[in-house]
């Protein structure tokens, strides 16, 4: 293997941080999201993300957000991903941006899952089935919480998103039986009568309704790759993989070499701190989900800007210790707008920031086709052939005209 350019990309997915519509938002009821300008909004002007906006986050974008102007010379590059996947999930996301775009819808469940599904679950589990319906998470869990706990029944749920999440409470059912229930019902929606994206265990704590809190134990049971993603082709080629936060478990582990589960978003960047400690020639592809799970899906969009504040602070030294073969690329993987309608993703077009110490030009990556384009320019520095899906940017950032 030879390295082109860098010899170690970090990708960060803010997951949820959409930037506006996508030019195809109407096919999912999602015209006028937009979930940085409506976080931007509810803060008045007072959203404060300096290495963001040097980074270019406002200038990516027609009207800059309230609180974060454009800045005349962003450090970098900068731009927006469209996708082209069928669907608004992390999955689907995630999966593009590896180079396997998702063209089959999954299946969804707007009415509850049907009883076949959920008698074999009940019989599997010996547990009855309550819920079973489009529900937030927090709502439901509030509603039948209490029952759960009492019962020993299993809370199931689903959203506009193809997944199918069951939730108890950690002290009734031992997160060992959770998983193992939830191992289950994965088995049983790989296709072809139902193809589900994610069966998700949703454990949670408190003494009651007014107290219950989704712990970190969360864990997603993704459907496994349909084909080879650019992690596989890394792998394959010796270049090392990092997966960190929920990455491990949207790829069924395929294509990653070490993987870290997050706690929080903070714990996730904790993971970043570390590997970036480390020697070695390969990609670190991290996911932090507490923008979506947090604050999105309960359209919280105060928290979602002092989580983007957070955010901010920490991407402060993730810039300082960049090294001049290092590159950083920040992106997301679908909206979640906490100012839009509902609880579900929002179908947006996503921010693309790019950045290294030896960059000696800044400019527009433009409006990116596809997703995709991320994974074709990971493989394209380590001279790695993959799908042939996305259209690598390597040489717009390898630019030599010296910043204006």
């Amino acid at each position: 293997m030879d390295t082109k350019e860098y010899k170690r990309i970090f990708g960060i997915v803010l997951d949820s941080v959409g930037t506006g519509a996508a030019p195809d938002a109407n096919k999912f009821d999602d015209v006028g999201s937009d979930t940085l300008g409506h976080v931007g909004e509810a803060y008045e002007g007072r959203l404060a993300l300096p290495n963001l906006q040097k980074m270019g986050l406002s200038n990516l974008r027609g009207k800059a957000i309230l609180g974060v102007p454009k800045v005349e010379t962003p450090i970098g590059y900068y731009g927006v991903m469209q996708e082209i996947s069928a669907g608004k999930d992390s999955m689907d996301g995630h999966w593009e941006m590896m180079g396997l775009p998702v063209s089959k819808p999954l299946d969804t469940f707007p009415n509850g899952f049907p009883s076949e599904l959920i008698k074999k679950i009940e019989t599997f589990s010996d547990r009855k089935i309550i819920g079973n319906r489009p529900e937030s998470g927090t709502k439901i869990i509030a509603e039948l919480g209490e029952h759960q706990m009492g019962t020993g029944d299993l809370i199931v749920y689903t959203s506009g998103d193809s997944v199918l999440q069951i939730a108890a409470h950690e002290d009734v059912i031992p997160l060992k039986e959770l998983y193992k229930i939830c191992e289950y019902a994965r088995s049983l929606v790989n296709g072809p009568t139902y193809t589900i994206g994610r069966v998700i265990a949703r454990p949670y704590i408190g003494p009651d309704k007014d107290h219950f809190t989704r712990t970190a134990n969360r864990h997603d049971f993704t459907l496994a790759p349909i084909g080879q993603t650019d992690l596989d082709y890394l792998k394959s080629a010796q270049v090392h993989t990092i997966g960190i936060g929920k990455i491990n478990d949207i790829f069924s582990g395929q294509g990653i070499d070490v993987g870290f589960h997050n706690e929080s978003n903070m714990d996730g960047m904790d993971h970043v701190d570390k590997v970036m400690q480390e020697d070695f020639t390969g990609f670190c592809f991290t996911n932090l989900v507490d923008f979506d799970a947090m604050y999105g899906h309960r359209r919280n969009p105060i928290g979602f800007g002092q989580a983007l504040m957070d955010f901010d602070k920490r991407l402060g030294t993730v810039l300082k210790n960049l090294k001049d073969d290092d590159l950083l690329i920040l992106t997301a993987d679908h909206g979640n707008d906490p100012g839009f309608k509902g609880t579900d993703h929002t179908r947006e077009q996503v921010p693309l920031l790019a950045y290294s110490p030896s960059m000696k030009s800044n400019g527009s990556l433009g409006i990116r086709k596809t997703f995709a384009d991320f994974g074709a320019t990971v493989l394209d520095n380590f001279n790695v052939s993959g799908n042939a899906v996305g259209t690598s940017f390597l040489k717009e950032l390898m630019n030599t005209e010296e910043i204006k």
